[in-house]
């Protein structure tokens, strides 16, 4: 059926329509843009309902030559892995085109380039082609940086060049990594199946130096202190939905490809270098949680957070049990929930007042309490409110790393996290809507419906899977229980 063939590229044909359509046209375009991305929501959901959750073998596998000479193919699959970061990407597109409805400036453009985007996205976590997977890799480079260069804030120039440079600079280091793979395996190939069957011929040194060669490609897109610099900067520049699904997807590449390729295929390295990458997320979590906590500026906050939050799922990584692995997972997609409808909240507020000063604010609950509940909600499921999404992730983390006894101090370290975490959303809760209002706001509106079209989606899926997260952890466990036990040495 090649439904993941599907999946991938009905958002890439819906933007090839959108570039005929009538320039002035600005609903067709808008239409087209919805029902393309919506078309491969669609599927995705439909592939997790047919997604055998009782197994760890890939499924829906497309493969086929595609440049023989080198034993490049056209390989798509997924597992538990893969699959709930594809109906997170295809589900916060769909969210982020509908919450785009209100952009007038070189509409077609902007589209066109969203859609490009959520196909590079989706590619990435169905290709299982190391070659392929470079390529879609690569591919997300391209609209992401017209988006910000073109769409966003006052410095959009320079937060889209410095974020086409950091990730370029990793994605050098990946490319060597993977060429390294192919000459090490006979026959060559990018097959991460058959590389997988040969990972046992790699010597101790050489995985070590691919290890760091991936390291510095995920790490940059995570990102990992200290790769991180350009993430503030592009959020506070990109224009909303670009900022959710910058937070709410790409970062997910970069733990996502740790996940699928540097643990299984390196697994010697894996286990020498696991401790230090424990100690790492635990600079993340604390050094994220008190830049957020420094902040003025809203959406700059957020941002500082995605670097926090993140560090969670790296500290679940680096446990290598089936525990840790399920909350990084668990944690990737409550993440990109929770994060994206922030931003999304953030640019609703912004486009009324034209500004994200925390302290120019006052007393907005009394006038936009609808603003308010969902805000406030979104806040204590970042912060990790027990019965909501984000409690769960992180909870799953700290427990996996916990049982590990050498990251016991690493694990109380990071805890602090939570407790700033906690103190640099209630001071915000506390300036923008409680207290006398500020008058400079006394006609400020409510969210209308193509705000809450956007936003209530993720309020409910946080709470869905805040109450059931069997809904996740079931087709998840197996795959990442499989993974475990690749990870164990001889």
């Amino acid at each position: 059926m090649h439904v993941l063939s599907w999946i991938t590229f009905l958002p890439l044909l819906g933007a090839i329509l959108v570039l005929f359509a009538p320039r002035n046209n600005k609903l067709a375009v808008r239409v087209l843009s919805s029902v393309f991305a919506g078309a491969s929501f669609i599927v995705s959901v439909w592939l997790w309902i047919n997604f055998n959750g009782g197994t760890s073998d890939l499924q829906f596998v497309e493969k086929c030559p595609w440049i023989p000479t080198f034993g490049i193919q056209y390989f798509l699959a997924i597992d538990g892995l893969s699959l709930p970061l594809i109906v997170l990407t295809t589900f916060l597109s769909l969210l982020a085109i509908i919450g785009s409805f209100h952009i007038e400036e070189r509409i077609k453009d902007y589209f066109f380039f969203l859609l490009l985007l959520e196909t590079a996205m989706l590619g990435v976590f169905v290709a299982l082609d190391l070659f392929l997977f470079y390529v879609f890799w690569e591919l997300t480079l391209v609209p992401m940086y017209f988006l910000i260069g073109i769409w966003g804030g006052p410095k959009k120039e320079y937060a889209a060049i410095k974020f086409f440079l950091f990730t370029l600079f990793g994605s050098v280091f990946m490319l060597i990594a993977f060429l390294a793979l192919y000459f090490c395996t006979q026959p060559h190939t990018f097959d991460f199946t058959q590389l997988l069957a040969q990972n046992s011929t790699l010597l101790k040194k050489t995985q070590l130096w691919i290890f760091l060669g991936l390291w510095l490609g995920f790490a940059v897109k995570i990102p990992i202190f200290p790769f991180h610099t350009w993430l503030p900067l592009a959020h506070v520049e990109a224009p909303t939905a670009v900022s959710v699904l910058l937070a709410g997807v790409l970062l997910k590449m970069g733990t996502y490809g740790l996940m699928r390729f540097s643990f299984p295929l390196l697994p010697v390295a894996t286990q020498s270098l696991a401790y230090w990458i424990a100690v790492i997320a635990a600079v993340n979590i604390v050094y994220g949680a008190l830049c957020s906590l420094a902040q003025t500026d809203i959406k700059r906050m957020i941002a500082y957070s995605s670097i926090n939050h993140m560090g969670y799922a790296l500290l679940g990584m680096a446990a290598l049990n089936p525990i840790g692995f399920s909350g990084a997972t668990f944690q990737m997609v409550s993440h990109g929930l929770i994060t994206g409808c922030l931003f999304f909240l953030v640019g609703v507020i912004y486009d009324r007042t034209h500004t994200r000063d925390i302290d120019s604010f006052g007393g907005l609950g009394a006038k936009v309490p609808v603003y308010t509940g969902l805000m406030t909600f979104a806040c204590f499921a970042s912060l990790g409110l027990p019965l909501l999404a984000g409690f769960v992730g992180e909870f799953l983390c700290f427990l996996g790393s916990f049982q590990v006894p050498q990251y016991r101090y690493i694990t109380l370290i990071s805890l602090s996290g939570v407790l700033v975490t906690a103190a640099f959303f209630l001071m915000m809760i506390k300036k923008v809507f409680l207290g006398p209002l500020n008058p400079k706001w006394d006609k400020l509106t409510d969210m209308n419906s193509r705000e809450l079209l956007a936003t209530v989606p993720l309020i409910v899926m946080m709470t869905v899977l805040g109450v059931l997260p069997s809904l996740l952890l079931n087709p998840i466990g197996p795959t990442l229980a499989h993974l475990v036990e690749l990870l164990k040495l001889p």
